[in-house]
């Protein structure tokens, strides 16, 4: 590292984390707008609330990074080009991109950084976030509502094609007593086993089931079994139980309720995980659940574009007020938007796979970039 290079990077450096610290703290604002009312209706009081804040505060971060470092690039730069300083290091025979270098070598590392991210800290705090909430509801409700609709998820419906069996709750409740189901358990259950014509064969009607992840099996209360002609639908044979374990259910709760959730409420993992059951059953679903999951996987390369575009936009052109580059931003932002949204539009309607959906609005800055670079030189 030369001289310049130490300037740059001191420069750079201040302005980038006073954006992080601004942008980071209008997402603490958002939070605080969104939820605050929420968690005290649910009876969040001080260190409850306080964490909640801290735990989503990450799943940002992602979104936070490439605008803090599009806004300090352009910034930073074009007060240098306007102070004369990249001008006099191009009459000294320094390229843009050796001046630049550093700029280069911090984009890389904040890539490795947002994959980081992406991977595991975003992960965690949607997962951690909606579970604070689902306690808070569950203990708010336990006060005042009988045990079996605490925490309830009504109408539930799960049909798993590769075992060929359709399961409907009328309820599942996330609330456990004593830890003795940490799954929860299900009210009004109806599991249907299905040949491949998919016609049913036999049923389990049970006025409660409950998963036991450490044997991952189900156990039914109080049910029948029934069996059907299953060419004609005629019942066959009906009988009671008390108790039944069926350890080869394999199929698991949490996944079961993730049905229907927004795209934007769910996890890597999660969205992993509903994509391989959505793909199954070939619903349409899955295209919004699949750029949901690209996009995150595709936003790792998103502050090395940030930069390839901020660095042409601010060395050129007039030397103008550096605040002129940071209104470019926004611009650039709702391009960025407005690509992402067709990508979207194109894939729901089977125009684009989704993996090319969620590469499109990093693909166009690239091409940006690149046209941008070309002027340059």
């Amino acid at each position: 590292m030369n001289t310049f290079d130490r300037h740059l990077l001191r420069e750079w450096l201040q302005i980038l984390g006073l954006v992080l610290a601004a942008t980071c703290g209008l997402m603490l604002l958002q939070v605080l707008y969104d939820d605050f009312r929420g968690l005290r209706e649910l009876g969040a009081r001080g260190s409850v609330f306080w964490l909640y804040v801290a735990v989503t505060l990450p799943s940002f971060l992602t979104v936070v990074l490439p605008l803090a470092l599009l806004v300090s690039v352009l910034y930073v730069l074009g007060k240098f080009h306007r102070a004369n300083e990249l001008t006099a290091m191009r009459a000294a025979g320094v390229g843009f991109m050796r001046l630049t270098a550093p700029i280069w070598f911090m984009g890389v590392l904040c890539c490795g950084l947002a994959w980081w991210l992406n991977t595991t800290i975003v992960p965690w705090s949607v997962e951690r976030s909606r579970s604070i909430r689902d306690e808070l509801q569950i203990m708010q409700e336990s006060t005042s509502l009988p045990q079996d609709r605490v925490g309830a998820v009504y109408s539930v419906a799960f049909d798993n094609r590769l075992a060929r069996r359709m399961w409907f709750f009328n309820r599942y409740s996330k609330f456990t007593q004593g830890g003795k189901y940490p799954a929860g358990r299900g009210y009004g259950v109806s599991v249907s086993e299905l040949d491949a014509k998919r016609h049913e064969h036999s049923r389990i009607v049970a006025a409660e089931a409950a998963f036991d992840p450490v044997r991952r099996g189900w156990t039914f209360r109080q049910g029948r079994d029934l069996t059907f002609n299953p060419e004609t639908g005629e019942l066959t044979g009906s009988k009671h139980f008390d108790e039944k374990i069926v350890p080869h259910y394999r199929e698991e709760p949490d996944l079961m309720l993730l049905i229907d959730r927004k795209p934007s409420h769910l996890s890597l993992h999660e969205l992993r995980e509903l994509i391989a059951y959505l793909e199954i059953e070939h619903s349409p679903k899955t295209v919004g659940y699949a750029v949901r999951y690209y996009s995150l996987i595709a936003a790792a390369l998103g502050p090395l574009i940030v930069i390839a575009i901020a660095i042409p936009f601010a060395v050129s052109g007039v030397r103008v007020n550096p605040a002129v580059g940071v209104s470019k931003s926004i611009g650039l932002f709702f391009l960025y938007y407005i690509l992402m949204n067709l990508g979207t539009t194109l894939a729901t309607k089977e125009v684009i796979e989704p993996l090319t959906a969620a590469w499109l609005p990093n693909a166009g800055m690239a091409l940006l970039a690149v046209w941008l670079f070309v002027r340059l030189r």
